[in-house]
């Protein structure tokens, strides 16, 4: 009886299917770390993108304020926080998604593919543990960056104003609906004044009367409540419970770039056109569906991750679009969007970026499967 009729393996040959773990091991997964630490292009890429640009950002605010305090202000502000946290959001996607495809196409650029799956591990684990081995990476990068924009804000920046202005109107801060309601009937002048109200009537020489500004408070106080704390939120320094919340969703955000690009880059093969791919959608496709509302095809475009991702932005970040800018959202992080695009069902949110998730890791690990060794 031969060697492979006692069922020992022969060299070269796979391994029973049914001995070969689908999870990936803390082995496999510290090796495929350390693979993509020693690729020094992608690693410089990573720090340049999502680093850097918050460095330069505070940096030199922090020198010009210290050279000159007078002439420059200090260097944190709600609004320079919403600032940078969208650069580490839009830097860090496409980081991520750069990360993603070179994770998922180094075994065959480098020739190894074949030789990881003659020594039997499977195939599946050899996908998932390129999961844990680039979010290892992904996610303390992005975190550093976004605790250095807390850092500065929390310390660098001017103390809350005590008013709020929202439209034509400025209110006291820290109302809630039915103190704002009573502080805008009893200052229906400065609301006359101003005209320019949602709901009064405006234009060249009109001036609302007193009777119709206070019909437009009792019809209208929700929405300007909601402007009214959308405003309070952008002209403060956030809590730190707020500035948790936009951290876990930086971090989801760029966490999905990088599934998606691990996913697409399984799936393609190529680095290059993975990467170019990822960088268009972001920068052009995302933008250009998620701003332009087609008729017909609004439930498509809301199949977009950047439309479902916005809609779940927290509030203190999404206030920064101004009063009147923002959608609905609310689960979790309590965000309004900024992007304007009419909000989707909460379950419709989460069924998009679940799958995303899902779908782009489940069409890698498919790829890998069925692709030849």
């Amino acid at each position: 009886m031969t060697t492979t009729e006692r069922g020992t393996q022969a060299p070269g040959a796979e391994a029973p299917e049914r001995s070969k773990p689908w999870t990936g091991t803390w082995d496999l997964i510290t090796t495929k770390n350390l693979e993509i630490r020693k690729r020094r292009g992608v690693m410089i890429t990573m720090v340049v993108l999502i680093i850097v640009p918050t460095v330069l950002f505070y940096g030199l605010r922090l020198i010009f304020h210290a050279v000159d305090p007078h002439g420059y202000g200090l260097a944190g502000s709600p609004q320079f926080f919403s600032q940078a946290t969208n650069l580490i959001d839009e830097f860090g996607f496409i980081a991520a998604a750069a990360l993603g495809a070179a994770a998922g196409t180094t075994d065959l650029s480098d020739g190894m593919f074949r030789h990881l799956v003659i020594t039997g591990r499977s195939r599946l684990a050899l996908y998932l543990a390129r999961i844990p081995a680039g979010l290892a990476i992904t996610v303390p990068l992005v975190a550093l960056a976004f605790l250095m924009n807390c850092l500065v804000t929390s310390y660098e920046s001017p103390p809350d104003p005590t008013t709020v202005s929202f439209y034509s109107v400025t209110a006291p801060a820290h109302l809630d609906q039915a103190q704002l309601q009573t502080w805008m009937l009893a200052n229906t002048q400065q609301e006359a004044n101003g005209g320019f109200l949602p709901g009064l009537p405006s234009g060249p020489g009109i001036t609302p009367t007193a009777a119709q500004v206070r019909s437009a408070i009792d019809k209208n106080i929700a929405s300007y409540y909601s402007d009214y704390t959308a405003a309070e939120i952008s002209q403060s320094t956030p809590a730190d419970n707020e500035m948790f919340k936009i951290g876990l969703w930086l971090e989801l955000d760029v966490g999905i770039a990088f599934l998606v690009g691990l996913g697409f880059g399984s799936l393609t093969g190529q680095r290059t056109t993975t990467t170019i791919v990822m960088i268009a959608f972001e920068i052009l496709v995302t933008p250009l569906l998620a701003h332009t509302q087609l008729p017909g095809f609004i439930d498509g475009q809301r199949l977009i991750i950047g439309v479902a991702m916005d809609q779940l932005r927290p509030a203190a970040l999404a206030a920064a679009s101004g009063p009147g800018g923002g959608g609905g959202g609310g689960i979790l992080f309590g965000g309004r969007g900024a992007i304007g695009f009419p909000p989707m069902p909460i379950w419709a949110m989460i069924a998009v970026i679940v799958g995303w998730i899902a779908g782009w890791s489940g069409i890698g690990a498919w790829r890998m499967i069925t692709r030849d060794a």
